[in-house]
């Protein structure tokens, strides 16, 4: 059985998820922002260093994610007590 998924459809979802991602960002402090961002980067780049080496994607997401949200943490910290 092939399921086709209508892009009319799929669009305006995907739209509304962003707004209400970006959304949830308001209010956040440098170091919360550097936090989020930097677990972002991380498990899209943990994703495709997987998928380029035929690794556990999930896994590599995972991983990848944890260390950028902990590295963009320190980075955020260390510039918040910079502008103290």
């Amino acid at each position: 059985m092939t399921r086709t998924i209508s892009v009319s459809r799929t669009v305006p979802v995907l739209v509304l998820v962003s707004a209400l991602t970006l959304g949830g960002c308001t209010g956040m402090s440098k170091t919360e922002q550097s936090t989020v961002s930097g677990g972002a980067i991380g498990a899209a780049a943990g994703a495709v260093g997987t998928v380029m080496t035929g690794g556990c994607v999930s896994c590599g997401a995972a991983l990848g994610g944890a260390v950028g949200a902990g590295a963009g943490y320190i980075m955020g910290k260390d510039k918040e007590d910079d502008d103290k």
